[in-house]
């Protein structure tokens, strides 16, 4: 049984302030004055008080690469982000191909307590690109898949594309398409533009993303399944999106963080800690992205938090591996691309964030309003405080944060999951009341 709660003082979505009774694992009242026999009263003065933020696209690593990161670990990152639910993404050893795998991470996530997990199963065998995985298998097994990914790797065949498109459309799935042309990338090691050019590095052209995502929203159309396009990054993709939404396509689209804020200007360095994949673009495609974000076409920030050891990203770049840890730091990029400049309410962060990656992703429990009755998943967010942001304030078993030393906005100070606290005055509970 968890404890009673009380938050007093909490600005709804930003707006007006209100205190929040947690009784049983719900929102039991939400009012003024609220009061609770046994209750302990936690002031939250003036914090922002957001759903529980839900992540479609995290790499938690486990099982196979618990150097980087496992599934507790992972989970206490998120936590401290603001997160209460994180999709996994298959690229572990065992590929989660199978209905084995998915449950095994499952239980692992709820063994650990911190957030909701929900294993994304490979869409084929191994994520080789050669045969269907086991979809229904997975779909029907306890940890109920409902998304398919071959992240990290593009699902280059158009035929296997269509049939898995075909395939989950029997049940109400989504393939969540890595939209990378393996041919037009090859060697790539970052944006091709101009910025390549001068440092001499293979580039990474915007149509290698851009003709796949064609592809597939023709394909998705023609099936009449749904279509999710990973990790946007292009101001040609965000037209293909819109273009595709405007024709009554079935197709979603997110956008990370880190491609909402910074461009290939940070690769002059040769700081592996920017090498990501799709790599960081031109400044004109992160204000396409942003403005995709702001105008409904792009429908929710996933972080594509990919945990390295340090002797991964700690070597010279073309031999460095790409990704970037983002749980930590999401609210907080988001708050200063989106919020600060205006583009973004905090009603719009709690759809970006929170209600539209648990719809996409079919994850009952969360995604929910702040109302009485609802389960008791949300955050506190104090969007009044500036800070550098450090390898303090990262949770997970890798460090390789693309924003370390960079000035951010706000803090998270509180994430409740099913009715207990995970983080408490920006701490990571150790001791979780469940």
């Amino acid at each position: 049984m968890t404890e009673t709660l009380v938050f007093r003082g909490a600005q709804l979505l930003g707006t007006q302030s209100a205190d929040i009774l947690v009784r049983d694992g719900v929102i039991a009242e939400i009012g003024s004055g609220v009061s609770a026999a046994g209750a302990r009263v936690v002031d939250v003065e003036g914090l922002v008080a957001l759903p529980g933020l839900v992540d479609l696209h995290t790499h938690l690593r486990e099982p196979g690469y618990e150097a980087s990161e496992t599934i507790l670990s992972g989970t206490r990152a998120a936590a401290a982000g603001g997160f209460t639910a994180v999709f996994a993404m298959p690229n572990t050893s065992p590929v989660a191909d199978s209905a084995g795998v998915v449950e095994q991470e499952l239980a692992l996530g709820e063994a650990a307590g911190y957030a909701t997990v929900q294993p994304i199963g490979a869409v084929t065998v191994g994520q080789k690109g050669e045969r269907l995985a086991e979809l229904g298998a997975m779909a029907t097994s306890r940890a109920n898949v409902r998304v398919f990914s071959d992240d990290g790797f593009c699902v280059w065949d158009s035929l296997i594309m269509r049939r898995a498109l075909e395939y989950v459309k029997s049940f109400g799935g989504v393939i969540a398409q890595h939209a990378q042309d393996p041919r037009l990338t090859e060697g790539a090691q970052m944006n091709e533009g101009a910025v390549s050019a001068e440092l001499g590095l293979a580039g990474w052209p915007a149509v290698a993303e851009e003709s796949i995502i064609a592809r597939d929203v023709l394909l998705a159309e023609h099936v009449g399944s749904r279509l999710h396009v990973c990790h946007l990054s292009t101001a040609g993709s965000v037209d293909l999106i819109r273009w595709a939404k405007k024709r009554g396509i079935a197709v979603t689209a997110e956008v990370t963080p880190h491609h909402l804020l910074l461009t290939d200007e940070l690769a002059r360095d040769y700081d592996a800690r920017f090498k990501v994949n799709p790599p960081l673009r031109r400044e004109e495609d992160v204000l396409a992205v942003r403005e995709g974000l702001a105008d409904g076409t792009i429908d929710i920030v996933a972080t594509d938090h990919a945990p390295h050891p340090s002797e991964s990203k700690s070597c010279e770049w073309q031999a460095a591996a790409n990704g970037m840890v983002g749980l930590e730091s999401a609210l907080r990029v988001v708050h200063q691309s989106m919020v600060e400049t205006g583009l973004l309410g905090w009603s719009d962060v709690a759809r970006v964030m929170s209600a539209a990656p648990a719809r996409i992703g079919s994850l009952a429990g969360h995604g929910t309003p702040l109302e009485v009755g609802q389960p008791a998943e949300f955050t506190l967010y104090d969007a009044s405080v500036r800070g550098t942001f450090t390898q303090d304030d990262l949770r997970g078993r890798s460090v390789n944060s693309p924003y370390l030393g960079r000035d951010l906005p706000g803090s998270v100070e509180w994430t409740v999951h099913r009715g207990y606290a995970t983080l408490a005055n920006g701490a990571v509970v150790e001791e979780l009341a469940r």
